[in-house]
């Protein structure tokens, strides 16, 4: 990493300090943090190693009276924002060079409603502390299938998760947020209260201020499910991959799978199904059993566990401190062709740490209508995601030429369309993000225009205000 104090835009930061900095930072309870400061490197460090920017400061929020300072202060002198909370954005949107990082990522309050089935939790949780406190009380929601990821982060984008055929995504399950906008207000958005903001933030990103906590609604759900990874050499591709468009095609909502080709620690290629089933174990077990018996498998990973540890089994795969470039887009299907070069480019991906996974959708996800809520991928049932991996700078051009290669070979099986979460380095244009929101880019748009028509939160998937 190079040195912050090089990679600091001087002349920000001496704007800045003339126009009121000392009071700024004696505004922000959590302390506000300069190069050479004690924690600024570790706080502008994020998941992908790629991104080695630099703020001119960082404001590190414990309330939302700390967020409407940091907002106030830098709309006041157009610094650029960016909002860090669990800091997993493979694009890397969580930090700036030059301008104003709020790091909310120490605002941890969390409190569970066991009668209403409810939870309000703030923004700097990750899905591991959230569900470990849910689960306290036998009750969950949709999160991500990384337990290390925060929990804002991915609800804004959507909120894809083992959950989702039964309950939705994670903005599904959104009953409130707390949120300050671009003028420095703070609102409560809801179905009854900023209804237009409320439509906007479940999907939309982090393009209309930043959430300070957020209200999801619960479901029942434990003490265990069954979860794990199958493990066969790659050889065996085809039919394994045949034999999880099979599964997909009957399974029930109470279950999930998604199929990988990477390579074992040993550098072995293999193909790997990761799967998840939520009810009676016996229930799981038979539901498995035609995949366990494929091969079979050279390793069996399937068993009872507790649904928090089912949400960290891919938390080894997804380490911090990785280069990562990430490609992906929704596919109509997963036919003969698709399986074939889905074979053929992970067979050419130049890094062992690579893997290239299907999803698999449908169910409560998709009852819910296209512009019920920002996210649109109502229809969708499987996404391809060619995410590379890798540690040396030097191979950057092989490993970012691979994912590339890999989204232009699968373009004829796409729609076009992509989940806006996983949009990464470089995807950022204007076209990217109109493919991620299709048809309701427009309304988004409007939305934007309202309640930040001047644009301070641009450090995301940005949407452009409309006039």
């Amino acid at each position: 990493m190079q040195s912050a104090e090089k990679k600091i835009v001087e002349g920000d930061l001496a704007l800045a300090v003339e126009q009121g900095l000392e009071t700024f930072a004696q505004s922000v309870r959590g302390g506000v943090l300069r190069a050479g400061d004690a924690g600024f490197d570790a706080a502008r460090t994020i998941w992908n190693a790629m991104i080695d920017r630099s703020p001119a400061l960082i404001a590190r929020c414990v309330s939302p009276a700390d967020v409407i300072n940091a907002v106030n202060f830098g709309r006041d002198r157009d610094l650029q924002i960016a909002v860090r909370a669990g800091g997993h954005s493979a694009a890397g949107s969580s930090v700036c060079d030059g301008g104003l990082m709020l790091d909310v990522s120490a605002m941890k309050g969390i409190r569970v409603d066991p009668n209403r089935q409810t939870v309000r939790a703030e923004a700097g949780l990750t899905w591991a502390e959230f569900d470990r406190e849910t689960q306290a009380f036998g009750l969950a929601t949709t999160g991500g299938v990384v337990s290390t990821t925060g929990i804002a982060g991915l609800t804004l984008g959507g909120g894809i998760g083992w959950l989702g055929r039964t309950h939705g995504l994670s903005c599904d399950n959104l009953l409130s947020v707390d949120i300050v906008t671009a003028d420095g207000q703070l609102r409560t958005a809801s179905a009854s209260e900023n209804a237009d903001l409320f439509w906007a933030v479940r999907g939309g990103g982090g393009n209309f201020g930043v959430v300070t906590s957020f209200e999801y609604q619960l479901h029942p759900l434990g003490p265990l499910v069954t979860a794990g990874l199958l493990i066969w050499p790659r050889q065996m591709a085809g039919e394994v991959l045949r034999a999880y468009r099979d599964f997909t095609q009957g399974a029930p909502e109470n279950a999930s799978a998604y199929a990988g080709l990477g390579a074992a620690p040993d550098g072995m290629p293999i193909v790997v199904l990761i799967v998840f089933h939520h009810g009676p174990t016996e229930e799981g077990e038979t539901l498995f059993g035609p995949l366990r018996r494929l091969g079979p498998p050279v390793a069996d990973m399937i068993q009872a566990m507790p649904y928090t540890a089912a949400q960290g089994m891919l938390d080894a795969l997804n380490p911090p401190g990785n280069r990562v470039y990430w490609k992906s887009e929704v596919l109509r299907n997963i036919d003969d062709d698709v399986l074939e070069t889905v074979i053929g480019r992970a067979a050419e991906c130049p890094s062992p740490l690579s893997p290239t996974l299907i999803e698999f959708y449908g169910g409560a996800i998709n009852r819910v209508g296209v512009s019920d809520t920002a996210y649109p991928l109502r229809e969708a049932m499987y996404a391809l995601n060619a995410v590379s991996y890798w540690t040396d700078p030097a191979q950057d051009e092989a490993n970012i030429g691979w994912a590339r290669g890999t989204f232009d070979a699968m373009q004829p099986y796409s729609p076009g369309s992509v989940y806006v979460n996983f949009l990464g380095v470089g995807d950022g244009t204007e076209d990217r993000v109109k493919a991620a929101y299709g048809p309701n880019y427009a309304r988004l748009a409007r939305v934007k225009g309202a309640y930040d028509p001047n644009n301070v939160f641009r450090m995301n998937h940005n949407i452009v205000p409309a006039r």
